[in-house]
């Protein structure tokens, strides 16, 4: 190995522009990186493309109208003027009143059936779930040809600096960024392995906590990760749960660079996993597999070892959504997190779109060819919001705090709170929603006299 460097470092000095390269990647970019030192350009570097995108747009648009061409592509959010909701109840019992003709008893009517007819046609035309799992339709131009194919083909002008874009990205951006993440993640990988070795104690605790920092500021410099925190104050303590909405895999990145947690999450295969099995040889995280979730026995023991670790003074971070959303809204928690009794710090981070999409689709690209469109982007703009801690009321069971938690990151983020479970991403309905709305149609055809049957029924 050591003669292999010399040799590389010897074919180096035969090229001048390769090895200033390199003296320059070191000294600016690489150091700075592991140092966790910023120049501070990111917000000229973002001022200078919200201009260059405001213009294209206005020549877009100009363009666009002037030849009458479809601008956006068609989006289903919003065409079906629905009213404010109300509940199952009263909604037939408004179609029942709204009837002529009818008797007041309380059985079946075949008003009723519009009801239903007119919830499945919504479903159809404007679902609120499937539509969480696709990239969000910009209403500006960022340069990036995956926002909306038609923007580069407007005008000359504008196909000239979508090419600029091009180069800048994929020939000066994207080579600097995967040296600074193989580099990273080559380093990650020795320094965890080498903590690793040593034995428990405060000096392995601090060393656990620097690698994983560094490795960190890597991961956040490659991707282009601009992280604007705030409410500091509220900042997990290790004495809790941190959660929060899940978008993407680098929500474990954006949070962890502002300081150190223990995660549980499920384990990954390749690259993904490769990474997480050097972290749990430096620091105490909890990975499981989904098959193991279907076993209870296997779950109660690894929520045993989450609260015998908590006695460690250990702060986790759970992605209790489970299932990564397009970042417009919050799908429900899972509530094994709630049940523990202990602290939940919840935490609601919000990306900007404009500078490139961080959702990940895993049923669409695989985590390798998402992280190089990651690094393909102008950039990932991101704001952090620390809420206060939160304990479960008296009297209120693990799914109601989940839900509690799940509606104030919603609302902080501006996100939509939907009671959906994110799983639908991948499985049908499960069997319960469908005997709750049973049970709701029951209760009004059953009324407040109980049930009536005739010789027919």
């Amino acid at each position: 190995f050591f003669v292999s460097c010399v040799e590389l470092f010897k074919a180096v000095n035969k090229l001048p522009c390769v090895a200033m390269w390199l003296v320059l990647l070191l000294a600016f970019i690489i150091v700075p990186a592991a140092l966790r030192v910023s120049f501070g350009i990111h917000s000229f570097y973002l001022n200078t493309l919200l201009k260059i995108f405001e213009w294209a747009t206005l020549r877009m648009e100009l363009r666009a109208k002037q030849n009458n061409l479809q601008l956006y592509k068609p989006y289903t959010n919003g065409i079906i003027a629905k009213e404010p909701p109300l509940s199952l109840q009263q909604e037939i019992q408004g179609l029942r009143d709204s009837a002529s003709g009818l008797c007041s008893e309380v059985e079946f009517r075949m008003t009723d059936v519009f009801y239903f007819s007119r919830k499945g046609m919504e479903s159809i035309v404007d679902d609120e779930v499937t539509k969480r799992f696709s990239a969000q339709e910009l209403e500006s131009w960022n340069l990036l040809t995956r926002s909306n194919y038609n923007f580069s083909h407007i005008s000359l002008t504008l196909s000239v600096l979508w090419g600029i874009g091009l180069f800048i990205r994929y020939g000066v951006l994207m080579p600097v960024r995967v040296t600074l993440a193989v580099t990273g993640i080559i380093l990650f990988l020795i320094l965890t392995t080498f903590v690793g070795f040593l034995p428990n104690g405060r000096l392995k605790a601090y060393l656990s906590d620097k690698v994983h920092l560094m490795g960190y500021g890597f991961c956040v410099r490659a991707l282009s990760v601009i992280i604007t925190y705030h409410h500091r104050e509220n900042k997990p303590k290790n004495d809790g749960i941190c959660v929060a909405n899940h978008t993407t895999p680098i929500d474990v990145i954006i949070l962890a660079n502002d300081g150190c947690y223990s995660m549980v999450g499920q384990l990954h295969g390749g690259l993904f996993g490769l990474i997480q099995r050097a972290m749990v040889r430096s620091s105490p995280h909890i990975w499981f597999d989904r098959a193991e979730v279907k076993d209870r026995h296997l779950v109660a023991k690894r929520l045993y070892t989450v609260t015998i670790l908590f006695s460690l003074k250990v702060c986790y971070f759970v992605l209790s959504a489970g299932t990564c959303v397009n970042n417009t809204s919050v799908m429900m928690f899972r509530k094994g997190s709630f049940e523990i009794g202990c602290t939940i710090y919840p935490v609601s981070i919000k990306y900007d779109p404009r500078f490139g999409d961080a959702f990940w689709n895993s049923s669409k690209f695989g985590l390798v060819s998402y992280l190089l469109r990651m690094m393909s982007s102008w950039a990932i703009v991101c704001s952090v919001w620390y809420l206060p801690p939160m304990n479960r009321k008296e009297g209120e069971d693990a799914v109601q705090f989940a839900n509690r938690v799940k509606a104030a990151i919603a609302a902080k983020g501006g996100l939509v709170d939907l009671i959906w479970d994110g799983s639908l991403k991948r499985a049908k309905v499960k069997e319960a929603f469908k005997e709750e709305q049973q049970k709701l149609y029951s209760k009004v055809l059953l009324g407040n006299s109980g049930p009536k049957w005739n010789q027919t029924d």
